[in-house]
């Protein structure tokens, strides 16, 4: 993760305006405008492959995939996120002081780099957790075959059990997806870095 770009303590819609401006993105995290940092060639190739086979597989169907330039916003934190791939099931909806953001996925999946992998795991997922349209988090190590999905066990309530897959296919129920991990990390033999 980037250092901030900004004063810390910032309001949301000071990050709005210095986000409208800004060249590149950032996240909102804890008053903080936070750059993000670029990933990977590996990383993006793996990003593209979860978002072409979401598409893909949830086409005529009711949720829709969105790419990184999607913000999510999350009002019980006052924190904003560009997750690698968010899924959104029926209407897009998202606050009206931000409407270029979306507070309603039902799925994000992140890409796991050196530079975020800590606050992914821990301080990202403590705040998206608290969507009430959160279903799946799933987080995929771009280097070695590693999928993690923390999955909430029942909506409204805050109790998520956790699954780590290496081989076989990703089941993602809350959206009637099924990924094979063959499907994730297709085609990264000549994909360094």
């Amino acid at each position: 993760m980037g250092q901030p770009a900004t004063q810390p303590k910032s309001t949301y819609a000071e990050y709005l305006a210095f986000e409208e401006q800004a060249l590149e993105r950032h996240e909102f995290i804890d008053g903080e405008i936070v750059a993000m940092s670029g990933g990977t060639r590996r990383h993006a190739a793996v990003t593209m492959n979860v978002g072409a086979e979401l598409r893909a597989r949830l086409r005529g169907k009711p949720c829709r995939p969105t790419a990184a330039a999607q913000r999510v916003y999350v009002e019980a934190t006052d924190q904003a996120f560009y997750p690698d791939v968010s899924v959104v099931c029926g209407k897009f909806t998202g606050p009206e002081h931000d409407p270029h953001a979306i507070d309603n996925p039902t799925v994000i999946v992140e890409v796991l780099s050196k530079s975020t992998r800590g606050h992914d795991l821990g301080g990202k997922f403590d705040a998206v957790r608290r969507l009430p349209s959160l279903v799946d988090y799933v987080l995929i190590d771009p280097d070695q075959r590693r999928v993690q999905v923390r999955h909430r066990v029942e909506p409204g309530k805050d109790i998520w059990w956790f699954r780590e897959f290496t081989e076989g296919v990703l089941d993602l129920e809350s959206i009637g997806v099924a990924l094979p991990l063959d499907e994730i990390y297709a085609d990264l033999d000549d994909v360094d870095g």
